[in-house]
């Protein structure tokens, strides 16, 4: 990641593009790289501008954040050491919210949040951890937001890979623990604590904490 965070807004509204742009842009350590109104053109913007986190809209006509996240899945576009992204809506019961984090999104914002929420949460997204609050936090994991969804055959034979303690450090990370905290509560080094983190997410190929958290509500006991 550079030294500032680069940013792409993505929203079919052109004020609320304009004003989230403006509150990003006078923050010292963010830039917004660019702009898009809908899910294909924030693809096309994320190829082409590479950008650290793209703050995008779930609802939107044409193509929508859902779309533009599975596109950038399967372009390789997502995850460590690709751009994030963190979506943004309305309603913070939104259906589609659970679907997101198991696509690969890093976190979740209400649309009313505060400059400081929304400046935190890009920061958060851009240095791989998850952003979203602790209502949401509580409605993942207890499975309050779409409802348990049945792991693929894929997705347990990936689990099955993981070391012993790769599968404590994915429980803790379902459980809404800090990489420090998984530390303490394993009585291990924040190194490793990155390191098996690093590992779980190649293995499971999950892009971002809070799809391997949906992931481990869903499948691990």
């Amino acid at each position: 990641m550079s030294e500032q965070i680069s940013v792409c807004v993505v929203d079919d509204e052109p004020v609320i593009r304009a004003g989230l742009s403006a509150i990003l842009d006078s923050q010292a350590d963010i830039i917004v790289a660019g702009t898009a109104d809908d899910g294909e053109e924030a693809v096309e913007a994320c190829a082409r501008l590479r950008p650290d986190v793209l703050l995008m809209d779930i609802r939107m006509p044409r193509r929508d954040g859902l779309w533009a996240l599975a596109e950038l899945g399967r372009r390789r576009l997502l995850g460590p050491g690709r751009s994030r992204v963190l979506m943004l809506t309305t309603f913070d019961l939104d259906e589609y919210v659970d679907d997101a984090l198991a696509a690969g999104a890093s976190g979740f914002l209400l649309k009313n949040s505060s400059y400081e929420e929304l400046a935190g949460a890009v920061r958060a997204a851009a240095a791989g951890h998850s952003a979203l609050s602790p209502v949401v936090t509580r409605r993942i994991i207890e499975g309050h937001l779409s409802g348990r969804r049945r792991p693929g055959d894929q997705e347990l034979a990936r689990l099955r890979d993981l070391t012993e303690r790769e599968a404590d450090v994915l429980r803790l990370i379902r459980d809404g623990l800090s990489n420090a905290e998984i530390a303490d509560r394993l009585v291990v080094s924040l190194h490793t604590v990155k390191t098996h983190v690093s590992r779980m997410l190649t293995k499971t190929g999950c892009h971002s904490r809070a799809q391997a958290a949906v992931l481990a509500r869903d499948a691990l006991s």
